[in-house]
Formats: C-alpha cells, structure tokens, sequence
C-alpha cells in the first residue's frame, strides 16, 4: 500500500501536514534497511549449514575444514556488508525523523500535541535499539571470524573452541533479545503514529 505525500507548497502546509509528509519519506529511506532481511537470513542458513559439516568432520581432515572455514568466513563478511547497509539505511531515516522535532514545537493543541510527542519518543527508542543491535551483531561477526580461524588450526584445544562457541552463543542471544525489543518498538510507533493522524483528523489517500 503506497501512501500519496500531500500536495503543494510545503511552507503554506499546516504543521501536521510537514509531519506527515516527513513520516512518509521515513518510510521511504527504510526501504534498504527491509531489502537486507531476506537476504541475511538465507546467509545465516548457509553458515549454519557449513558449521554443521565442520563440527561432523574428524580434526585429521584438515583440508576440508580448511576449505568450509574460507567459505564460511566470506559468509561472516556478507553478513556483515547486509548488516552495514541495514544500519546506514537507519541512520537516514533517523535523520529525516528528526526533521519532526521543530514541527511538534508549531502544534497547538494540547492532545495532538501529546501524541507528535509519545510518536517522537517511541521512535527515537527504536532508534536506540538499533544502535545497540548493531554494535552486537559486529561483536558477533568479529567473535564468527575468529571461530573459523580457530577451525584451522591443527593444534586447535577442545577447551578453546567452547569457550569461543559460549562467547559467541551469548552474544547472539543478545542480538536475539534487541530483535524483538526493535520489532516490538516498530509495531510501537505504527500505532503511536496511526493514533496520531486520528487525532489530527487528517485525510489520507492511499494507493495500491
């Protein structure tokens, strides 16, 4: 469902309607950040896959493992060239958001006011949340690399690859729990900003 900006010259537009157009290209400088998902996700199954067959082989096939080690880190580094581009994509959003934050200032009605204002901060939190995600998923891609390092090594120790393997689980849980802290705040600001072009009594035309 495509959403139509509203018309016309945007300095004789009401403060809603700067928000609203503001918001509608929010959604637009996302659009990168919702291309990396499939993506990323196929590349994970692909490693999980490659990980498997090197945790099944015996330590004496060292040149198969140093083979599926290489492909698996040239995975680790597409995973990490989606997540970059995930991350950029937020930031441009983030920083047209922030184009909103004088425009709250112009309302005002008290109610509608309140609403611009619990919008601004959900949003900002998600943000947040991103921020955070990011910098674990990074953590999570340096810990990756260096497991499959580890792979390569023929005097590699039992008790150095599970402590890698525990490092590396424990930081994934993390990126696991901030997902859905980000998709949960996502679903947030969807209806913070629904209740705030309700209350607004703007008029929207929508498109297929």
């Amino acid at each position: 469902m495509g959403i139509l900006l509203l018309s016309g010259c945007f300095n004789k537009l009401t403060p809603v309607e700067k928000i609203y157009n503001v918001l509608e290209k929010v959604v637009s400088t996302e659009n990168v950040f919702k291309e990396q998902q499939e993506p990323l996700v196929e590349l994970e199954q692909q490693e999980k896959e490659i990980y498997d067959k090197i945790i099944s082989l015996g330590m004496k096939e060292v040149n198969e493992i140093n083979r599926l080690s290489d492909q698996a880190t040239a995975i680790v580094d597409k995973r990490r060239d989606h997540m970059n581009k995930e991350q950029q994509s937020i930031a441009a959003s983030q920083k047209e958001f922030n184009k909103i934050l004088p425009l709250i200032n112009e309302i005002e009605e008290s109610a509608l006011k309140e609403k611009a204002e619990k919008l601004y901060d959900t949003m900002t939190e998600r943000y947040k949340i991103h921020d955070e995600l990011y910098q674990h998923y990074l953590e999570g891609v340096k810990l990756d690399k260096e497991l499959y390092l580890m792979f390569k090594k023929e005097d590699l120790q039992l008790e150095q690859l599970d402590t890698q393997i525990t490092k590396i689980n424990e930081i994934y849980a993390k990126i696991l729990e901030e997902n859905e802290e980000f998709n949960k705040k996502t679903k947030e600001y969807n209806d913070a900003k629904l209740s705030f072009y309700k209350e607004s009594g703007l008029k929207i035309e929508t498109k297929e």
